[in-house]
């Protein structure tokens, strides 16, 4: 355990670490290792959010030593019982309404909004969706659009039979936003937890920007987050919603990694996690079947290229940059996981894994192929699992076995 946390958090340091130094000196990475080879750019160029970022984590982790040494008892202990504090379930179950309701009246009014004023892409999302389940048009981008087969399944229906494509997205992002909350909750043993969660989400730049898209909709997150949370259930058929996410969106396929960990760090008991990690099993060979049957392009667009992985580690600072919370409550809450997890917080130490995974996987993804470029919502399951930390951090309480 004391291995694996000490791994766990190193591996987080030095992925925010990077991250974060990519905010402080955007030019950095890609002056010495990336593709900026003159000096227009300079390497120590200090970024728009630097001074924010330093400033914010100077205050917040000496905060954080100050409480946790106590070094004045006073503070700690009104900071304790802060951290104490709970909610009953029937106020929690109205607060979470009252939050959802808020939500939903300040953004309904972007269902109305026409998508192709906005996104270039939607012109490929209606391709093919027109042609759709085809994936042998020999326009590579379209046939991509249509491998992803439950997506555009989900879109068509709401296009069709509820007469606005952008509603489904919507029930997708409700959906997480309260997903989000249950499994804060499952986690710290605390409802304020997950109401927190909840609300530090919906403030989020990045989410409110793509929350009722279709072009590039949550659904895959959506699908990723139910199958962390019936993994708490014990629902030995979480791979299904797996399954229903990496056919919404391939991004998340390199996932599995963070189901897989989840299930084994999870306080199931050993033939529940083996029923669970078997269904994991079956659903990878039903994958491979699937993708082997239809006619899909990812064995057509692989192509290695360590510069693009580079150029991709810097992309956080731009992609990120209107997200305040996020850059400055990551590394203290990544050092708050770390302490969490050694109180006894046994998924703290999953989501040391799942935020500097998450911030790994779009690099990867840029290092093997050039077809897909990072957007900032391809951060949103980061800024998800974010949001579930900073509650737990805030707000924990050890479970006994």
């Amino acid at each position: 355990m004391k291995f694996s946390l000490g791994f766990m958090f190193i591996f987080a340091l030095i992925m925010v670490g990077i991250s974060l130094l990519s905010v402080i000196f955007p030019g950095l990475l890609l002056h010495q290792f990336g593709s900026i080879t003159t000096d227009e750019y300079g390497a120590f160029e200090i970024g728009n959010n630097a001074i924010l970022l330093i400033v914010s984590n100077i205050i917040l982790i000496s905060f954080g030593y100050v409480y946790r040494k106590n070094k004045l008892t006073s503070l700690s202990s009104f900071v304790s019982k802060i951290r104490d504090f709970d909610i009953s379930k029937k106020y929690s179950l109205i607060a979470g309404i009252i939050i959802i309701i808020v939500y939903v009246a300040f953004t309904y009014a972007e269902l109305s909004i026409d998508e192709s004023t906005q996104w270039a892409d939607y012109g490929i999302l209606i391709a093919g969706l027109e042609t759709f389940p085809e994936t042998n048009s020999g326009d590579i981008i379209v046939d991509e659009q249509n491998s992803r087969f439950v997506r555009m399944l989900l879109l068509g229906f709401s296009q069709d039979y509820l007469n606005n494509i952008k509603i489904i997205p919507f029930v997708s992002s409700i959906v997480l936003i309260v997903i989000t909350g249950m499994i804060a909750v499952e986690i710290s043993n605390k409802r304020i937890a997950g109401l927190v969660s909840m609300l530090i989400l919906i403030q989020g730049y990045t989410f409110l920007e793509y929350d009722t898209i279709a072009v590039y909709e949550n659904l895959w997150v959506t699908f990723f987050l139910l199958s962390i949370y019936t993994i708490h259930k014990k629902w030995h058929f979480s791979g299904i919603f797996y399954l229903l996410s990496v056919f919404s969106k391939a991004f998340s396929t390199p996932f599995l990694i963070l189901n897989a960990y989840y299930v084994l760090n999870s306080e199931n008991n050993r033939s529940t996690k083996i029923k669970i990690l078997i269904s994991y099993v079956i659903i990878i060979f039903l994958t491979l079947g699937l993708f082997s049957i239809g006619n899909t392009i990812y064995d057509d667009i692989i192509q290695i290229d360590p510069i693009r992985f580079i150029n991709s580690l810097s992309d956080f600072s731009s992609q990120m940059r209107f997200d305040s919370i996020l850059l400055i409550l990551i590394m203290p809450v990544t050092i708050g996981l770390f302490f969490a997890a050694r109180n006894g917080i046994r998924h703290a130490e999953s989501m040391l894994f799942f935020i500097p995974s998450l911030l790994l996987a779009g690099p990867l993804v840029a290092l093997l192929t050039d077809f897909y470029v990072i957007l900032p919502y391809r951060f949103i399951p980061l800024i998800v699992f974010l949001s579930i930390s900073i509650g737990i951090v805030i707000f924990n309480k050890t479970k006994s076995s």
